[in-house]
This record gives structure tokens, C-alpha cells and sequence, in this order.
């Protein structure tokens, strides 16, 4: 049996910190790996090393293998853990450890290499009679034959990259006509995200739910199931609510897919974390393979809430050489746990992703409560990663009991300086039909109208307003040095009261208040408010309005005023200047980006001429992909940027002249 006294991660962020936590309670010494991006990120303050590898683009960094294994090297390092993503499906990442004898703690590369085309995955379950979706799978990638198949196949039909996961290089096709941009724009982001293009084709099962049964082996030959995970609620084909035991699972039926899951990969020789996915159809309680994840899942902490089983010790354990300490027999699930996935994205804007700082970020303590996450109050969102915050986890005795404190927790989850998912998650787990366990893979959409997520109505809204105002009236108070005996905007004339304009979710609101010996008048539109100040701290403060008492957390960025309460949520307020500065028109024609992005491909010229939606710049931001589509038609004036190149949110593309 081998030892391991050092490991290397090679990864970032949440995962990496939590393969450090465990590294720490074995006596293992901790190694992480760090970008220019991520050179003050927590997760490399967390590890014992810290090894720089250079720029922050993944394929000169996280995906690079000469600086990752020259990394190791530096240190010594007897393993390395490749968390989830970058190189932990990649065979010859885990060749060429072992020919580096540096142990790779994953399975053997036979069973990756294997698993890792979903091609060669889908024939050996044929082989193994394991119940496949139709569709086409083969060496052929030509755009010509990947028509033909999808045409063979019928619409809707499922474009998916034979090498990767995590949504990358998926597409829905409802028509022929959309073939030609859905095939291209998914090869070119399965090639950025896996450094291989190549498709499957697949009939889509429009309505089903996605149910994954974790697998386990040693180097010994044996396999076991650690129970399933619901992941069926989804948004651009990645999971955003995980939950286990699956609600919709009989004993029977958990036992039977538990048994398929098992058989499938036993003729793999598996030695290692994996997970063997299936889509499941609840009208006929059939079953269809989809893929094997020859690593640990993002939501493998469900797992271990309701096993108690710790899964990185396992895999450790097994890279080792150590069998088992645990049999088919010993797996017994307890109680209910539930995952949510936090994300710094605009839920009302596709959910495209946003950047920027997290001027706060603070959890409420709530017993079965466990938080993952490499972000903290003062961590930067990078355009260059996955825009994943945190990932929260609650167990409890039951389903019901465990919802309910997760919405608990979601609302009291102070986020402050970037806009996050948080009111979309709390909008899931209220819904009905989730509650009821009733739900497939178009939940989401079906279910969830996302332009009222961020919705606040009229007496939210006044009373943010009244909050801003009066803890920027405290912040004054303090601040003043001169004739501190005469109140905070006096006026010789009792009767007339201050101002402060706001402006909340674009609508301008207008306080009128005045300060009377111990308590405010407030006034928004013409309705009067009796307000007082019960304390207030540099980061919150506890009103009194009309005698109901709340406390919201505050976080000021010029003129910026980030609120949190329970009952309302994350809202930024703006404080207008009373002299404010007139803002820049919008350029004409003008196509800006919605995001700080990276720009893949310009697909017009100045000069083209264009017409409605016709797809104009394909964009990069987090590792998704996004086309910039045009609203009407016309000639293409200018273009101000180049490929490669990056931007920020509102950066002037191009423009359109439409006359």
C-alpha cells in the first residue's frame, strides 16, 4: 500500500478547499495551485503551499500539464487531486502522472479514457444491456454527417460534447434550420472547455428527470452505490438544485438502478469516485443510461450529509491501495439533505453571468447548515471562472423540514455587491409542485417566471428608501465636527422637511423627513411615517417604523447602498446627487456587452449587411458561450473590438447603422 504525505490540488476555488479541509484531518500536507486572477483568492491562503502557474486563462494555467505536474515536482508531491473539471476526466493527465510516479487520485486511466469519450461510454453500456438513448455517436464529426444523423434522429434532438460535461458544448435543436449554429457553436465551445469537439447526437427526452447514483471502487474489485441524487432542476443544462433521497424513487426501483449503476461500471475495473447518470421517465419508470463522471460531483456533499461518509478520505484511501471499509450492507441513508448552487448571474438575463466584488457575504447560523465556498466579504468575481458564489447544504429529518430551513437560510443570506441567484433559489423551493416532489427537467422554465424574480412592490421599495436615508443621515450625524448641538440638516423653518431621492430597480423614490427630538417624520408620497433609529453600526441598522422593528445589513460603495433583510432580500439602492452628472446617451445603434465577456469570433464585417436576428459576435464569459444577435436590419458601420480580446459589462462592440 502506497502513502501519501503530500498532495497537490489542481484546481481552485470551493473544491479546492474543500480537498484541503480533509487533507488537513488526515495529516496531509496541502498544496494549491493559483492564477494571476486568483492570487489573493481564500482557497490558497487555506492550503499549507502555494504554487504560482501563471496566467488566468485556463489553458496557460489550470489545464496546462507541463506546469502542473512541474508544480508537484517543486514540492515533492506524492498525489494529485484534480477536484472536479479541468483535468480530472482527461486520460492522459492521469497517464502521464503515473509515468511521473505521482499518484492521481481518480481511477485508472483505462476506466477514464473509457468514460471520458460518451461515445465509447454508450457502447460498452450497450454491450453491458444497459438501457441507451438513440442517437449517433460516431467518428464521422463532419458538419455534413452530423445533418444527416440529427435529420435520421428527428427533432428535438440533443447536441452534446462526446468529451466534457457541465453543459459545455450543449444545445436543444427544435428545427433543421437552427442545425448549422447549433453544430458550430458547439464544437467550438466543447474544443475551449475539453480541447475536443466532437458531438453526439441524441434524441431529446423532452420531459424527464435526471437521477445519479453515486459509484464507488477500490483497487481490490470491489463496487459499491452510496444511494442517489436528484439533479433533474436544471438552467443551461446545469444543475442548480440536488437533493437525496430522490422523491420520486421506490425502494424497489432505487434498488434496481442502484444494481445497473453498479454492473456498469464493474466491467470497468473501477477504482475511484464516480457517478453514473440516467434519465428517468416517471410515466413508464423506465430508465436511460447518459453518462459516467469518472470523478467527484459538485454535489457529492449531499452524499455525505445523509451517509455521514467522507468522500475525498475515500478516494484518498482507495489511490492508496486500501480496500474498502465499508460494504454494499453498510450504506444506509439518513434522513434528507438539499443542495443549492449559488451563482453570481442575472436570473431575469438568461442568467448570464456578472463579476465584480463581494463587499459582504455572510450565512446565518442554522443547525444542519453546511456551506462549500471559496468566496468571502472582499473576494473578486472573476470573468475567467465559473461564477459559482457557494454551494449550501441542509440536512434534516425529512424532506419538508429540510426545505423549510433552507429557505430559511436563503433568506437570510446576506450577499452584498454583486447580483446573485439568491431570490431564483427561493422561488424554486416555495413553488408548489417543488415542494410536492413534482417536477421534471423544464421546471425552470415552465414554472418559474423570471422576469418577476427581482420584482419588489411599492412598499418594499418605500421602505428601502426610508432605510438608505435615514442610515446615511446616522453616517453624517457621527461624521460631523462642527456645532454637533444643532441636529443633522436644521432648518431655520421647522415645518420644512429634508430630501433624499433613491432610485431602486429604476424607479426614483423621494423621502421627506425631518428629525423631531428622538424620533423622524418621514413622508413618500404624501403617506407619514413615524421612523426611529433603535442602533445602528458601521455595517447595519435597526428601524423602528411605525413601530415594527427589522434590522438590515448595509454595505455603502460610493454612492452605492447595498440593503439585505429577510423579508426583501439583496437590493442595491442608488443615492442620487443633488448636482448629478449628466449621463452619456446611449450610442445609437450601438450593440454593447451584456457582460464582461471574451470575445470567441466576430461573425460580420463592416460593410456586411445584416437583418433581424442574425448573429453578429459570439461571446465567452465563465465558460459559457453567448451570441450577440441583431435586432433589426441594416449595415454594419464600425466594429471596436477584435477577437481575443476582452471587455467589460457595456463595452461598445459595434453599431448598426439601420437606415
Amino acid at each position: 500500500m502506497k502513502h501519501i504525505n503530500t498532495i497537490l490540488v489542481a484546481n481552485r476555488g470551493e473544491i479546492a478547499s474543500r480537498i484541503f479541509r480533509t487533507c488537513k484531518q488526515m495529516g496531509i500536507t496541502s498544496v494549491a495551485v493559483y492564477t494571476d486572477a486568483d492570487k489573493n483568492a481564500p482557497y490558497v491562503q487555506e492550503a499549507d503551499l502555494a504554487i504560482h502557474i501563471g496566467d488566468s486563462e485556463p489553458a496557460a494555467s489550470y489545464l496546462n500539464q507541463n506546469k502542473i505536474i512541474a508544480a508537484a515536482k517543486q514540492v515533492n508531491a506524492d498525489a494529485i487531486h484534480p477536484g472536479y473539471g479541468f483535468l480530472s476526466e482527461n486520460p492522459d493527465f492521469a497517464e502521464r502522472c503515473s509515468k511521473e510516479d505521482i499518484i492521481f487520485i481518480g481511477p485508472n486511466v483505462e476506466a477514464i479514457r473509457a468514460m471520458g469519450s460518451k461515445a465509447e461510454a454508450k457502447s460498452i453500456m450497450e454491450k453491458a444491456k444497459v438501457p441507451t438513448i438513440p442517437g449517433y455517436k460516431g467518428k464521422d464529426q463532419s458538419t455534413q454527417t452530423l445533418k444527416a444523423e440529427a435529420l435520421r434522429i428527428g427533432f428535438p434532438l440533443l447536441l452534446k460534447a462526446t468529451y466534457g460535461g457541465g453543459g459545455k458544448g450543449m444545445r436543444i435543436v427544435h428545427k433543421e434550420e437552427e442545425l448549422d449554429n447549433a453544430i458550430t457553436s458547439s464544437k467550438r465551445e466543447a474544443m475551449n472547455a475539453f480541447g475536443n469537439d466532437d458531438l453526439m447526437v441524441e434524441k431529446y427526452i423532452a420531459s424527464g428527470r435526471h437521477i445519479e447514483f453515486q459509484v464507488f471502487g477500490d483497487q481490490h474489485g470491489n463496487v459499491i452505490h452510496i444511494l442517489e441524487r436528484e439533479c433533474t432542476i436544471q438552467r443551461r443544462y446545469q444543475k442548480v438544485v440536488e437533493e437525496s433521497p430522490s422523491p420520486v424513487l421506490t425502494q424497489e426501483l432505487r434498488e434496481r438502478m442502484g444494481d445497473v449503476a453498479v454492473a456498469a461500471v464493474k466491467a470497468l475495473n473501477y477504482d475511484n469516485a464516480g457517478t453514473v447518470e440516467f434519465i428517468f421517465d416517471e410515466t413508464t419508470n423506465d430508465f436511460f443510461f447518459l453518462e459516467v463522471n469518472t470523478r467527484l460531483q459538485v454535489e457529492h456533499p449531499v452524499t455525505e450529509e445523509i451517509t455521514g461518509l467522507d468522500l475525498v478520505k475515500m478516494q484518498i484511501e482507495s489511490a492508496t491501495g486500501m480496500p474498502f471499509q465499508v460494504q454494499q450492507e453498510d450504506i444506509k441513508g439518513n434522513g434528507y439533505a438539499i443542495e443549492v448552487r449559488v451563482y453570481a448571474e442575472d436570473a431575469e438575463n438568461n442568467f448570464a453571468p456578472v463579476n465584480g466584488t463581494v463587499h459582504m457575504l455572510r450565512y446565518p447560523e442554522v443547525e444542519g447548515l453546511r456551506v462549500e465556498s471559496a468566496i468571502r466579504t472582499g473576494s473578486e468575481i472573476s470573468m475567467h471562472y465559473d461564477p459559482m458564489i457557494a454551494k449550501i447544504i441542509v440536512h434534516d429529518s425529512n424532506r419538508n423540514s429540510a426545505i423549510a430551513k433552507l429557505n430559511y437560510v436563503l433568506k437570510n443570506t446576506i450577499c452584498q455587491g454583486t447580483r446573485t441567484n439568491l431570490a431564483f433559489l427561493q422561488t424554486i423551493i416555495e413553488n408548489e409542485d417543488f415542494i410536492a416532489g413534482k417536477y421534471d427537467t423544464h421546471f425552470i422554465e415552465n414554472n418559474i417566471d423570471l422576469t418577476a424574480i427581482a420584482t419588489l412592490n411599492q412598499q418594499d421599495k418605500e421602505e428601502l428608501a426610508i432605510v438608505a436615508t435615514l442610515y446615511n443621515w446616522q453616517q453624517r450625524e457621527e461624521q460631523r465636527t462642527k456645532l454637533r448641538a444643532i441636529p443633522s440638516g436644521w432648518r431655520n423653518n421647522f415645518y420644512e422637511h429634508q430630501k433624499e431621492a433613491v432610485v431602486i430597480n429604476d424607479e426614483e423614490i423621494t423621502v421627506n423627513y425631518r428629525y423631531l427630538e428622538d424620533h423622524f417624520e418621514v413622508i413618500i408620497n404624501d403617506e407619514k411615517r413615524i421612523s426611529e433609529i433603535i442602533n445602528c453600526s458601521e455595517d447595519s441598522i435597526r428601524l423602528s417604523t411605525n413601530g415594527l422593528q427589522k434590522t438590515f445589513a448595509i454595505c455603502v460603495k460610493d454612492d452605492l447602498t447595498y440593503i439585505h433583510t429577510p423579508s426583501i432580500g439583496n437590493v442595491e439602492v442608488t443615492l442620487l446627487d443633488r448636482f448629478p452628472i449628466k449621463e452619456k446617451a446611449k450610442e445609437k445603434g450601438g450593440y454593447t456587452s451584456p457582460m464582461p465577456s471574451k470575445i470567441i469570433k466576430l461573425l460580420v464585417a463592416t460593410g456586411d449587411v445584416v437583418k433581424e436576428n442574425d448573429p453578429l459576435i459570439v461571446i465567452s464569459s465563465m465558460k459559457m458561450e453567448s451570441t450577440i444577435m441583431a435586432d433589426e436590419d441594416g449595415i454594419i458601420e464600425e466594429i471596436f473590438v477584435e477577437e481575443g480580446q476582452n471587455v467589460q459589462v457595456d463595452h461598445l462592440l459595434l453599431k448598426i447603422n439601420s437606415k
